[in-house]
């Protein structure tokens, strides 16, 4: 029984081993539930699917938690526009996303806590985090200190002098020390969903959430975190700073990322009109089978160019597919050639 994997972190195929001797424990990264999940998120789901299935099939006993990231600034703000409160908005979108990976014929993760029902055990790990002297606060808002972690990059494998501190790292107007520095826990603003803490009224910021979730769970350390790899900087690579910082342990041992999916071979944007989920390509009267078929055809580490065509292609392989096991179940098994074939 062998089970080896690619390591986004070592950079090297590497056997996976239950820490515990016996239970893999695998954390992959969910849907932010603002709208309906794009076909882009489904290939990352569909091959983590792929995954759950091949832990199971080499034998070993598996623990699967997936998040619902159910309150970040698109939420807010979507919720906000539709004069909702951020529960009743995002549960709609929950509920879409279980459907459409039942359609899809993906199971279901052991667990899938919801980031709103985890508003303490983040407020606990950012305590230990201030116990540790690795946050600071500015107008009510508490950061975590980048030169509190030496190892900061060493996910994405980045030389520090190159980041900005732009892009993704913390795109809200809050006052930092350091660019590179990310919110931990945000001050409370007029108009958006909070909650009253030791920290103050506030919300969490994004990536506390997937390390309080996945500790409590699956404990400090655990074997497996998987996602695209959209989120290895700097989600994950925060995800890491932030819990090895508050426990002195090693948070994950392999990291699994599966990449982006091209549309009609260009990135999928809104802006371009090739942003579709699930449902818009179902309504076009396609298979979910074909979809899923041609979302896993490639690869996890290769691009996928998704087009229509393709899925065509992959209906029409599943047609041959269904007919051959048609066929091999009209044959006699009187024949001692085919004795077997039909059972």
């Amino acid at each position: 029984m062998s089970l080896k994997l690619y390591n986004t972190l070592t950079r090297r195929i590497e056997e996976v081993k239950p820490l515990d001797g016996e239970t893999i424990r695998m954390y992959t990264c969910g849907p932010t539930v603002y709208d309906f999940v794009h076909i882009g998120n489904f290939r990352t789901f569909v091959f983590q699917d792929l995954l759950r299935r091949y832990v199971c099939y080499k034998g070993f006993p598996l623990l699967h938690v997936m998040n619902i990231t159910d309150v970040d600034d698109k939420i807010i703000d979507n919720a906000h526009k539709a004069n909702l409160p951020i529960q009743e908005y995002t549960s709609r979108f929950e509920e879409a996303f279980f459907e459409d990976m039942e359609t899809l014929g993906l199971q279901k993760p052991d667990v899938t806590p919801r980031a709103t029902d985890h508003i303490d055990a983040m407020v606990e790990l950012i305590l230990k985090l201030r116990e540790q002297g690795c946050t600071y606060e500015s107008k009510g808002s508490i950061y975590y200190r980048i030169d509190c972690f030496p190892d900061y990059g060493k996910l994405a494998h980045l030389d520090l002098s190159q980041v900005s501190g732009e892009g993704r790292i913390d795109t809200d107007e809050y006052t930092k020390e350091n660019p590179r520095d990310f919110v931990l826990w945000k001050a409370r603003k007029e108009g958006e969903a909070y909650w009253d803490t030791v920290l103050g009224s506030g919300r969490p910021g994004w990536h506390i959430e997937c390390s309080a979730m996945s500790m409590k769970y699956l404990g400090e350390s655990f074997d497996l975190h998987v996602g695209g790899v959209d989120l290895i900087f700097p989600h994950h690579e925060n995800e890491i700073a932030q819990s090895e910082a508050s426990t002195g342990q090693p948070f994950v041992r392999h990291w699994v990322h599966s990449e982006f999916l091209l549309v009609e071979g260009e990135k999928m944007s809104k802006s371009k009109g090739n942003q579709y989920t699930l449902r818009d390509i179902l309504e076009k009267g396609y298979d979910p089978l074909a979809v899923r078929y041609l979302l896993q055809s490639v690869h996890y580490r290769k691009q996928l160019n998704f087009t229509f065509e393709g899925v065509e292609q992959a209906q029409s392989a599943l047609q041959r597919i269904n007919d051959f096991l048609v066929r091999i179940r009209e044959v006699s098994d009187e024949i001692d050639e085919n004795r077997g074939l039909s059972g």
